[in-house]
């Protein structure tokens, strides 16, 4: 399974990519139009523009869930005991996985909403565009199911994959110092 899930991952991040030199071509072209004059002014280019923003976002989400790059907050001290970081960090991929949900539940709807119609420029099929949601909420879920499925091993007294330390996340934003009276930072404390 988590064969797969690299190889999903790894074709999430060419897609990624793609997008991003997908949208720098009508991007350009805008530019080109509107400030040199050297190319004629097309529509279309603003339109393909933002399905590649939307889509690179979604891609990006997806991708940031499964390495763990999401931003997040440390409230709560940390501890020592693996199996409290474990409950933290289960706590909150079920709460991501709650909007992974949200967006495939209202996503496949907005899907349905979008299937019959069409771009007013481009004339492409809105279901294009509208599709990002379910399947990043999907993917979300993909994604977070094999997380939590390694912090209750952990929880249940278990040890995690050698190589999950780098999926776990870590990039957090600290509220408030951690020093003690003196002005030193926690860890330097005799």
């Amino acid at each position: 399974m988590t064969r797969f899930l690299d190889a999903l991952h790894f074709a999430l991040k060419v897609v990624l990519g793609l997008l991003v030199a997908g949208l720098i071509v009508p991007v350009t072209m805008q530019v080109l139009s509107r400030y040199t004059g050297v190319i004629p002014r097309y529509l279309w280019t603003e339109e393909i523009a933002r399905f590649c923003f939307v889509w690179m976002i979604m891609v990006g989400a997806v991708c940031a869930v499964r390495d763990g790059t999401h931003f997040d907050l440390a409230l709560l001290p940390q501890s020592r005991e693996p199996r409290i970081e474990a409950a933290k960090r289960l706590f909150v991929h079920l709460a991501m996985a709650a909007a992974g949900g949200v967006f495939l539940w209202y996503g496949w709807d907005l899907l349905l909403f979008g299937w019959y119609q069409t771009s007013e420029i481009a004339e492409l099929p809105m279901n294009w565009i509208y599709g990002a949601w379910p399947l990043a909420g999907a993917l979300f879920l993909l994604f977070l199911a094999e997380k939590v499925l390694v912090e209750l091993r952990i929880l249940g007294g278990g040890t995690p994959p050698a190589d999950w330390e780098g999926r776990v996340g870590g990039h957090e934003t600290v509220i408030g110092d951690r020093r003690d009276g003196e002005g030193r930072p926690e860890e330097t404390r005799p």
